[in-house]
This record gives C-alpha cells, sequence and structure tokens, in this order.
C-alpha cells in the first residue's frame, strides 16, 4: 500500500553526553522515512529553504522513497533546531528554533500523492496538517504525531484535526498535557474519545502503550540497548517502521498494531545508536529482524 509522510525537514545541532553533532541531517520527515523505507515505498512530502547544505536525494538514494514532493523554495531558509541532553537522555532541552520555511506556506503536492491510502503527518501545526490532508482524495489509515506548542496554543484546530485521523502518536508528557490526566492508560482512552480509534503514547526508556477503541490495551517495553548517543528522532522512527509495517501488510487490526508497534520500537533502537540519522539509515532489514525476534522472546512469559 501506498503510504504518504508530510513534516519536517532540519538542520540540527544536537549535544548529548558523547558528543556534539553540528549542522546535521534532521526532521521528523527524514527520521521517519528512513524507518518506514525498509518496509514499505514513501511518499516524501516537506520542503527546505535554498540555504539547505545537504543533499536529501543523496541520503535516501538507497531507499525506496520517492521525492518528488520535496520542494527546494527559493529566498527561503530551512527550518533549524538546537537542542541538548543530560543525564538519562530521556528528554531533550530545545535551545533554540528558527521555524523559517516551516513558517510559510506548505509544501506543493503533487497529483501523483492523491491516491494514497496510509499517510503519515509528522508533528506541525494542525492547520497545516489538515491542509495537507485534503489534499488526499480517500485515504484508507491516518495517524498523526503532535507535541506541546500545538497543544497549548492551537488547540481548537488539534481537536479538528484529532476527528479526522484514526490514530495519535505521542508522547507521555503531551498526552497528559491533551487529557490534564496523570495516568497514561485513562489519558489514552480520553484521547480516543476526541476521534482517534488507536492512540499510542511513547515513554522513551519505559517502552509505548496503546489503547483503542474496542478495549484492547497493550504495553511494550523498549529494546533492551546500551548503546544510547543521540535519541533525536527516535520516535519518528518508531512511527515510521510502525507505519510502514501496516502499509506493507495493507491491514489494521490489533495484533498488526501489536507487530508494528514492536518494529517500531526496535527502529527507535537503531536510531538512537548514533548522532542524526547514521544509526538508522545504515542498518539492513535482517537485523531489524532479529531485533524483532529477540524482543518477542523476552517479553513472552
Amino acid at each position: 500500500m501506498s503510504l504518504l509522510v508530510t513534516g519536517s525537514i532540519g538542520i540540527d545541532t544536537v549535544t548529548t553526553p558523547f558528543g556534539v553533532s553540528e549542522g546535521c541531517i534532521g526532521g521528523s520527515a527524514v527520521y521517519f522515512s528512513m524507518a518506514a523505507s525498509y518496509f514499505a515505498p514513501v511518499r516524501f512530502l516537506g520542503v527546505i529553504g535554498d540555504d539547505c547544505p545537504f543533499d536529501l536525494r543523496d541520503a535516501f538514494r538507497d531507499k525506496t522513497v520517492d521525492l518528488t514532493g520535496l520542494e527546494t523554495r527559493p529566498g527561503s531558509k530551512t527550518f533549524r533546531w538546537k537542542g541538548s541532553y543530560h543525564g538519562d537522555m530521556n528528554e531533550a532541552n530545545t535551545e533554540d528554533v528558527k521555524l523559517n520555511v516551516l513558517g510559510e506556506r506548505p509544501p506543493l503536492f503533487p497529483d501523483t500523492y492523491r491516491d494514497t491510502k496510509y499517510v503519515f503527518l509528522a508533528n506541525t501545526a494542525p492547520s497545516l496538517q489538515m491542509e495537507l490532508l485534503e489534499n488526499i482524495d480517500h485515504p484508507q489509515f491516518v495517524a498523526a504525531d503532535t507535541m506541546n506548542l500545538w497543544i497549548e496554543n492551537e488547540r481548537e484546530d488539534l481537536l479538528e484535526l484529532l476527528d479526522k485521523i484514526d490514530m495519535l502518536i505521542l508522547n507521555e508528557g503531551e498526552a497528559r498535557l491533551l487529557t490534564g490526566q496523570k495516568n497514561l492508560v485513562t489519558a489514552a482512552q480520553d484521547i480516543l474519545k476526541m476521534g482517534p480509534r488507536v492512540s499510542i503514547i511513547k515513554k522513551g526508556e519505559h517502552g509505548s502503550l496503546m489503547v483503542d477503541s474496542n478495549g484492547d490495551c497493550f504495553m511494550l517495553p523498549a529494546y533492551p540497548t546500551t548503546v544510547v548517543i543521540d535519541p533525536t528522532g527516535a520516535g519518528d522512527a518508531f512511527a515510521g517502521a510502525l507505519m510502514g509495517y501496516l502499509a506493507k501488510i495493507g491491514k489494521i487490526d490489533v495484533m498488526s498494531i501489536r507487530n508494528a508497534m514492536v518494529y517500531g520500537t526496535v527502529a527507535a533502537s537503531f536510531a538512537i545508536g548514533d548522532f542524526s540519522i547514521h544509526g538508522i539509515k545504515a542498518v539492513e532489514l535482517s537485523r531489524i529482524e532479529d531485533r524483532f525476534d529477540f524482543l518477542r522472546k523476552v517479553t513472552q512469559f
């Protein structure tokens, strides 16, 4: 099944206890596409300025990613993010953000993308997410991400978006802020009342939680990796592998979503193993499958 992602392409500067990666490639759509491409072809929709220092076509050269929807906008500047991680590295400290081109109109939408069946609206303003969704004729399954900025400042638009999607993926802090609930199971259930039929809450090193409208609940630990270099993009890699797997099998049921979450967890475990996209970009599918089998084995009882 066809899979479309729209989201940010960024120039990141990241500091962790293991060093500094300055002016590296980042952005939600980039990490998502790297992970998703192991399972299904990806249609990429995003915009950069003419100051972008890296070649995205080269970055995706060996991946099944259609860059027809990549727009380079003359006279605009690429989104930039600067952040750092300390201690257990569970949360990023944002030191500087320049929206630049992300504060302008959305990228041009190719006609060849209109028949997309699986859609992921990566983190951006909910009004833009809805505008982009309107370009797709008959989507079969739509998932989205969000963040504190939109929950606090564009809540009305966000609630309108939630009524149009099938799945919301967000972290535990965002889930608590959105719902006002401290208990994450209750928060996940409250999200379902807002429109989606599946809610997934990411809990960093403590794994993830899924609740759906049929009453199913699934909790999955993180992959027990000993190598954590840079957590940036882990959540996007999780979403990418999850949606890539669902698009590959073309089926949405509780077992499919559970398996998809395991693949997402495995993809995130590779993403955190190096700076920027290098951890997820270099891995082979056989290693992803090995970690999938290992995680299934260690969670059985």
